[in-house]
């Protein structure tokens, strides 16, 4: 459950406001404010105070005084009564009342650490800062505190308080106490945001979290960063082979707690700890507004294929570190991923849980929609540009209904959440700990900015014009083409979606396109090898787009599988008027094909809800387009104009109900009433 798993880990509210607004720009942080979103019942009721045996190696703050310490639930599912059961991981033995995993996981206690602890800041509640005292004192109790495995966590605890270090089914490292892990990273954030906030008001047990923290920096030191500075090869590419778990998603929440504890006097060691880990984040920079992945951040050094929403705070963090070191080197990526990659994301589909890299995982969860939210935000407070927030607010909307299901996904009333809507929009209706606490993390921040919570309040999908995948299994087939359903569409560092197309040389394909009203780009799905000497030229009726070297990719290296399943952006761009689409392999080897992207110049998704509307428009034009928008709610509509770098560089205000608007090369325009 806590590892990566590819096929189906901060934001400070201190100051809510963005630092800097351009000149002549509404800054929707200060519209009139809404009711409070926040609702802490659910988490309250996943809480649990815990009496542990006494088991070497993990004692807390003043133990033997407070024997009790706080935990978490991992799971909550529904009953007929419409009542929730707590529920942990694993196997169930009722003998024993224990699980195959445990009841309480130090990844949820870290996390419920931090919406606790993000909620005494922003509102002064005292039960929210004894709760997150309780979490905390639980959270370092699973440190172990010496020993060969010192700073670093065991996973799981069982209801009586016993550590459950080898769980089965088994997580990544077994024991979960013996390397770097996705929960010592997150306890690092945790302890990070906790020393910042009991600093002035606690200082006993700042102290204690301090040397808490210390020792898991030194943790990450010796088992992550004695690789600082080294690359590994990953199908041609350097990549950084000083993350936690190879993970930039690890690595950002670690990230997110060395900023909160640098900005609140960390020492040297932790300020060089977090300066080494976000270039390592910022080094997985890829892509552009025509190229995948798009100007994203990838989340796992081990693929060039992957990215998912999942856990996926690597803006944020970076952001965050860019604040805390004063280092705007490191904004860079984190404003790119923002502005450019974001907004394609939300046209085309939304923050499923993967793009691997074709829409195979469009499962989407609170913990991606969250991740993109504190990102957005994150960057929107290191740069002063509001049209970041305000694509925080559209991602938001995702809990308000505007989501694949058109459902609310959370409760305000009962602070519950759901665990996450299937591509085909059934909804799970369990109501768990990581999504209780990644939808309470966004609900903070909305309170934070009461004007971003009312223009999130969109709870309707009106239009998405976003990327069209054409399956290569449906193409018609000539010339000995072959469909080829491997055993498991995962291939170790992407995913197949479904079925793939086999082309021996003369071999080809041949779609029939749906009608156009722009240009699109062109992005064949396939199977790039080194040495292979295939090659496929793509044309449509209208013209020739280009070739495919099948080739075009370096040594496997520490990838976990040989080549590389990516797309590949035609050089010419294809027609709006061309009905039909051809693929032909030249000599060579055979040449393999999943999918082909289709990418409007233009995407767009216009959101409705309470009479208003919004519609994004992104760009992957090289000059600047005019699109036709309707504007569709009430009142006059505001049109804002923003570049690559997300920079405002126009603003007009239209009573029109049929708009002309301008959208930048690479930037976004939003359009709001």
């Amino acid at each position: 459950m806590k590892r990566r798993s590819l096929l189906l880990g901060g934001l400070a509210v201190t100051n809510p406001l963005l630092t800097a607004t351009p000149a002549g720009a509404a800054d929707p942080d200060r519209a009139p404010s809404t009711s409070p979103v926040t609702n802490l019942a659910h988490l309250g009721f996943l809480r649990q105070d815990v009496t542990p045996p006494q088991q070497p190696g993990h004692t807390t703050y003043r133990l033997a005084d407070t024997p009790a310490i706080g935990a978490l639930w991992t799971y909550a599912e529904p009953g007929p009564d419409g009542g929730f059961r707590r529920v942990g991981g694993g196997a169930y033995d009722p003998g024993t009342d224990t699980w195959g995993q445990g009841a309480y996981n130090a990844d949820d206690i870290s996390r419920a650490a931090v919406v606790y602890l993000r909620h005494w800041r922003l509102t002064g509640a005292a039960a929210s800062r004894d709760a997150a005292y309780q979490l905390l004192r639980g959270l370092t109790y699973l440190q172990t505190a010496d020993g060969p495995y010192a700073g670093n966590v065991v996973l799981w605890m069982q209801p009586d308080g016993a550590l459950n270090p080898s769980a089965e089914p088994k997580d990544l490292p077994d024991p979960s106490d013996s390397d770097a892990s996705y929960w010592l990273a997150r306890t690092i954030w945790a302890l990070g945001e906790g020393y910042a906030a009991f600093r002035d008001s606690d200082p006993g047990f700042a102290g204690f979290l301090r040397t808490r923290l210390d020792l898991a920096v030194g943790a990450v030191q010796r088992q992550v960063l004695v690789r600082y500075q080294r690359w590994q090869l990953i199908d041609g590419e350097r990549t950084p082979a000083w993350l936690i778990v190879d993970g930039a998603d690890a690595t950002a929440e670690a990230v997110l707690g060395l900023a909160a504890y640098v900005e609140a006097g960390g020492g040297a060691t932790a300020c060089r700890a977090l300066r080494q880990l976000a270039e390592g984040i910022a080094a997985l920079a890829d892509g552009d507004v025509r190229e995948w992945p798009f100007g994203a951040v990838r989340p796992w050094a081990l693929s060039r294929s992957v990215w998912h929403g999942w856990g996926a705070q690597m803006p944020a963090a970076l952001a965050r570190a860019a604040q805390a070191l004063d280092d705007r080197t490191l904004l860079g990526p984190a404003v790119t991923d923002a502005a450019v990659f974001t907004p394609w994301l939300l046209t085309s589909g939304g923050p499923d849980n993967g793009r691997l890299p074709t829409r195979t995982d469009r499962t989407q969860i609170a913990y991606g929609v969250d991740s993109r939210v504190q990102s957005l935000l994150a960057v929107a407070d290191a740069t002063g540009r509001s049209g970041f927030a305000q694509l925080a607010a559209l991602t938001a909307a995702w809990w308000f209904g505007a989501n694949p299901a058109g459902t609310p996904g959370y409760d305000p009333h009962t602070g519950r959440a759901i665990d996450g809507i299937n591509g085909d929009g059934q909804v799970n209706r369990n109501s768990g700990a990581e999504s209780t606490i990644h939808t309470l993390l966004s609900m903070l921040a909305l309170d934070a900015r009461p004007g971003l919570a009312a223009l999130a309040r969109r709870t309707e999908i009106v239009e998405r014009v976003g990327t069209l995948t054409l399956e290569a299994e449906d193409a018609a087939r000539q010339g000995g083409a072959t469909v080829v359903t491997p055993p498991s569409a995962w291939t170790g560092e992407s995913l197949i979606s479904g079925s793939y197309v086999e082309l021996p040389a003369g071999a080809g394909l041949r779609w029939q396109l749906p009608p156009a009203d722009q240009p699109r780009l062109v992005l064949p799905v396939v199977d790039l090898r080194p040495g292979a000497p295939a090659r496929t030229v793509w044309r449509c009726d209208a013209g020739p787009l280009g070739e495919v070297d099948h080739a075009r990719v370096g040594a496997q290296g520490s990838s976990p599988a040989p080549g590389a399943l990516l797309p590949v952006t035609l050089p010419r761009e294809l027609a709006a008027h061309a009905t039909e689409l051809t693929a032909v392999a030249s000599a060579g080897d055979p040449a393999s094909v999943d999918a082909v992207l289709l990418e409007p110049l233009v995407s767009r998704l216009t959101l409705a809800g309470d009479g208003q509307r919004t519609t994004l428009l992104r760009s992957a034009a090289r000059t600047a387009r005019t699109v036709a928008v309707t504007a569709g709610g009430t009142g006059p509509a505001t049109v804002e104009a923003y570049d690559a770098a997300g920079v405002l560089r126009s603003r007009h205000t239209s009573p029109d109900a049929q708009l002309r608007v301008t959208v930048l090369p690479g930037g976004f325009t939003l359009v709001r009433q």
